[in-house]
């Protein structure tokens, strides 16, 4: 089983006896926990039926957002106490002069500083136990939840970070630690204490929340949940809760993965995922069936450099808001109507408009159309709102809406080229895979605009960051810093030092599956690229290939230098086989009048559910899944699947 709690609505799949069983319930902001245990009950699942849970949540995300994560400590260096506030000064938006970086997880009086040094060959000033000892006081008296420890070049030495650790839970017992060396062992100051602070501003939070979860599955008779990581494989929940910056982009990992899967079951190795939901989209490129990862993602104006899942995310939901700015230009976002009070259509107290209200004025959604099995659109209260800001405008509600919808297809156009163009990667050599509630509804236009010809719309579409999860590989990865120029390390030297990575990562993993990679750059350059290492001969080939395809060009005979070692452990689950049923004949759709390009047409309604294998769709239609709906727009034409897969064509 597999549970993702969005901003909006909380999804759960499950496979039980070759079953797929799929649940949408609104989600509980104020406790995400209810809403996991919500979607529960609405599957109708026994508990002695599964055998494993796999959640994703945004508990992680939403604390660094909103700044409430655990008051938090920094032991570091002397001098270094102002890391953190320095950064990169990099101006967070280049045109921008009034426009200011987030603060810092730990303000500078929480920031503490022991006298310490180390430099490449080892200790240069002997750890000073008066100065720990001293740190640890003053911090006792802070009454802080957590520490984070960042010392100087621990990434290469963690002697000193460790005795510091040792002292400090001696003196508060219970207390959380992070430590640097631990948490993100490589060389980088500001990245490697952001990363670590974050994980000790999110740990405290993140175990509570999980021990509560954990707590009420437990009551209920479901087994303790495994938690997804942002790289896109899960871990257990107790190492997920100390791990928490690992964690930020649980659900959105999800998705890419279910992505990946349903995908390649199609036989489309290569796609983008696109998941629109109800507060954002995230896309995610995916190559030879391989979601792919990156180390330089930023949340929240926070620097991680743990493995995430590729993904580029916009503020372009079912329920973002649409705004006139002081120009009187239409804008969409990034503010969100969320799940309470939520668009104007549900009702639920809401006088803005959204997308969600803007597709439903278009047609695209039936008026008195029951979502998450609780709320109910009204178009009326919809044209209402989107009346109010057209008046702003100088237009009426439907041009209004054609504009809401137009900008918010620009805005993800947009990134969807960032996931693809600007990684070196053509979009027309690619399958769009929508998914989300909303995904499928604008998954034709964005297809257009990016001259792509195919677009796949899973059965599971509506709840696939949930598939995603109940399919997905425990993982574990682990980093090693080197910095050696690529020529100078032996080929044996390398497979001696993968082999003590893989010894590590082995115990208590029954029949793991190793995938070796190296951090390489050239000579002096301040970034580099992650490339394959199975084969350590070839290095430097694989590198040139890279930089060539991601920045245009590569330099002959220039000195390319071994930055890190990565090791990705994966314990692979048992994946089920999609398949679709076949229907001897499709019951007649129903018709309604949905509006395309600013003309109206008598479209046909397909119910997916009654829907099977060969079963055609021709545009301009609507297919309505359970927990999602399709827009076909003129010019497509589709089938049903083996998987049951939605595949949608059109001709450039």
């Amino acid at each position: 089983m597999g549970i993702d709690i969005g901003g909006t609505f909380t999804d759960l799949v499950a496979f039980t006896d070759g079953e797929l069983i799929t649940a949408k319930v609104p989600s509980t902001p104020r406790d995400q926990s209810e809403g996991a245990m919500r979607a529960l009950a609405a599957s109708g699942v026994a508990p002695e039926a599964i055998s494993a849970i796999a959640h994703g949540m945004t508990v992680g995300t939403n604390a660094l957002l909103e700044r409430r994560g655990a008051r938090t400590a920094l032991i570091t260096t002397e001098g270094m106490r102002d890391v953190l506030e320095i950064g990169r000064q990099n101006r967070a938006s280049l045109y921008d002069i009034a426009r200011r970086r987030p603060p810092p997880l730990v303000p500078r009086e929480l920031r503490f500083c022991v006298r310490e040094r180390t430099g490449p060959d080892g200790v240069l000033t002997p750890l000073d136990a008066e100065s720990v000892q001293a740190a640890g006081a003053a911090i006792g008296s802070a009454e802080v939840e957590a520490i984070a420890i960042c010392l100087l070049f621990s990434f290469r030495h963690p002697g000193h970070e460790r005795a510091v650790a040792g002292a400090i839970a001696e003196a508060l017992p219970g207390i959380h630690l992070s430590l640097s060396s631990e948490t993100l062992p490589e060389f980088r100051e500001y990245e490697r204490f952001a990363t670590t602070a974050a994980e000790a501003y999110l740990a405290p939070l993140l175990s509570r929340y999980l021990e509560a979860l954990a707590g009420k599955l437990e009551q209920a008779g479901f087994p303790a949940p495994v938690v997804m990581q942002s790289s896109g494989g899960v871990v257990d929940f107790p190492t997920a809760a100390r791990r928490a910056a690992a964690c930020v982009l649980s659900g959105p990992a999800g998705g890419a993965v279910g992505a990946a899967f349903v995908a390649s079951q199609s036989g489309h190795p290569d796609v983008l995922s696109f998941d629109m939901g109800g507060t954002s989209t995230d896309v995610a490129p995916i190559i030879a069936g391989e979601v792919q990862t990156t180390t330089e993602a930023t949340v929240a104006g926070n620097p991680i450099k743990l493995p995430m899942v590729d993904i580029h995310t916009v503020s372009a939901g079912g329920g973002s808001i649409a705004w006139a700015d002081a120009g009187g230009a239409l804008r969409v976002g990034p503010r969100s109507a969320g799940a309470e009070p939520g668009p104007a259509a549900y009702g639920r107290g809401g006088d803005e408009p959204t997308v969600t209200d803007a597709d439903l004025l278009l047609g695209y959604l039936a008026d008195g159309a029951t979502l998450g099995g609780e709320l109910v659109l009204s178009r009326e209260r919809a044209v209402r709102a989107l009346s109010k800001l057209g008046r702003k405008l100088g237009l009426d509600a439907e041009r209004t809406a054609l504009g809401v919808v137009r900008v918010a297809d620009s805005e993800m156009v947009r990134a969807l080229r960032v996931i693809s163009v600007e990684r070196g990667l053509d979009p027309r050599d690619f399958a769009l895979v929508a998914f989300g509630g909303a995904g499928g509804m604008h998954a034709c236009a964005l297809a257009e605009e990016l001259d792509m010809t195919t677009v796949l719309i899973p059965r599971a579409s509506g709840v696939l960051s949930a598939l995603g999860l109940a399919i997905s590989d425990v993982r574990r990865d682990d980093v090693v810093a080197v910095h050696v120029p690529v020529e100078e390390i032996a080929p044996a030297e390398l497979e001696r030092r993968f082999e003590q990575m893989e010894r590590r990562a082995r115990p208590g993993r029954a029949r793991p599956r190793f995938q070796r990679r190296a951090d390489l750059r050239y000579s002096r350059q301040s970034f580099e690229l992650t490339v394959d290492a199975g084969d350590s001969g070839a290095l430097a080939l694989r590198f040139a290939e890279a930089h060539e395809r991601r920045y245009g060009y590569h330099v002959e005979g220039e000195p390319i230098e071994l930055v890190n070692l990565r090791l990705t452990t994966l314990v692979e689950v048992d994946k089920p086989s999609l398949r679709e049923r076949r229907v001897r004949r499709s019951a007649p759709p129903q018709r309604r009048r949905s509006n395309f390009d600013g003309s109206w047409h008598q479209v046909p309604v397909y119910d997916r559910t009654k829907l099977g294998v060969g079963n055609r769709v021709r545009g301009p239609a609507v297919v309505e899944f359970p927990e999602a709906t399709c827009v076909v727009r003129p010019g497509w034409r589709g089938s049903i699947d083996e998987a049951g897969t939605l595949v949608l064509r059109r001709r450039r």
